[in-house]
């Protein structure tokens, strides 16, 4: 199996844009080493800032600079971005629609650890419910890098949510992604998982598994979160006898309510929401988190055995 990483992919694809796109600016804030904007710093430093541990000016300046027409990217941790820097986003990226990327590393239990303090798990339904927002989780290397370059075409807020540890690769180079479409990976007609970021490739394992026991189960990876692909979901909800959905972040407001918001709605099915269960988080390494918050292969194999046998 091979393992990239994400960050890398962001950094190496920032300056692949700056250089065919001049009004391309970057913002960080102390952690450019982390978020591996330090590599655009290095190459255009007269187009790079860094704002030191002031999140909320970043954001500020971010917008400021995007309204003189420029594409600006924002970066740093997720729990910094979302959170600290909440009501510059709101008020000064998402009310002006300005033209800001806001792109941060360190997600969820991956963050590992770090702790609890660090491991954001509200982050999507933060930027979910703000107006003019759109979201993106990429899913490995390849994809985040694909994202970059569309988001960069792109006028508008956008919200890409990276990890810290290294991913395994899931797409090649014929892998091609579409905004508003998700991506699937997996055909199956008696359940469906719906996954997004460091789980999609969990979801992958665990319908292998599922297989085993003759249980063909779809894999859908739903990285365009918002806008999210309603015609995808339903298609496969009017097909199988279940839906899965499996994230690294809290069961309230991220991929599991969208899910339920649109089926609810418009379609309503059997389903089950795997994430972190309304707590914070905790110190030790990503993979130890994921078994103890039970995010891992077998907690969604034994969900989806359990959700198939239902009445």
């Amino acid at each position: 199996m091979i393992y990239e990483s994400v960050r890398n992919a962001y950094g190496e694809k920032l300056i692949e844009l700056g250089k065919k796109n001049k009004d391309i600016v970057v913002l960080d804030a102390d952690l450019a080493k982390s978020t591996q904007t330090i590599r655009f710093g290095k190459e255009f430093s007269d187009r790079f800032i860094d704002s030191g541990l002031s999140e909320q000016d970043m954001i500020s300046t971010a917008a400021g600079i995007a309204l003189t027409g420029k594409t600006v990217f924002a970066s740093t941790f997720c729990v910094f971005l979302t959170g600290r820097a909440y009501d510059q986003v709101r008020q000064s990226v998402c009310y002006n629609r300005a033209n800001v990327k806001l792109v941060g590393s360190h997600s969820g239990l991956g963050v590992g650890e770090d702790g609890a303090t660090h491991q954001i798990l509200e982050d999507i339904a933060l930027m979910r419910a703000l107006p003019n927002m759109r979201i993106i989780v990429p899913a490995d290397a390849t994809e985040t890098s694909q994202v970059i370059e569309y988001i960069a075409k792109e006028k508008g807020a956008f919200f890409v949510r990276l990890t810290r540890s290294k991913q395994p690769k899931i797409y090649d180079k014929n892998y091609s992604f579409e905004f508003g479409k998700a991506s699937v990976l997996r055909e199956g007609n008696d359940l469906a998982i719906f996954a997004i970021g460091a789980m999609v490739h969990k979801a992958v394992e665990a319908s292998d598994e599922l297989k085993k026991n003759g249980i063909n189960a779809a894999v859908i990876n739903a990285s365009s979160l918002k806008p999210f692909d309603k015609e995808t979901l339903l298609n496969f909800a009017k097909g199988v006898k279940g839906i899965i959905t499996v994230e690294d972040h809290s069961i309230y407001g991220g991929l599991g309510s969208t899910v339920s918001e649109i089926l609810s709605q418009n379609h309503p099915v059997k389903m089950k929401i795997i994430g972190v269960e309304d707590k914070f988080g905790r110190s030790g390494s990503p993979e130890e988190l994921y078994d103890y918050f039970g995010l891992n292969v077998k907690r969604i194999v034994n969900e989806s055995i359990k959700l198939i046998k239902s009445d």
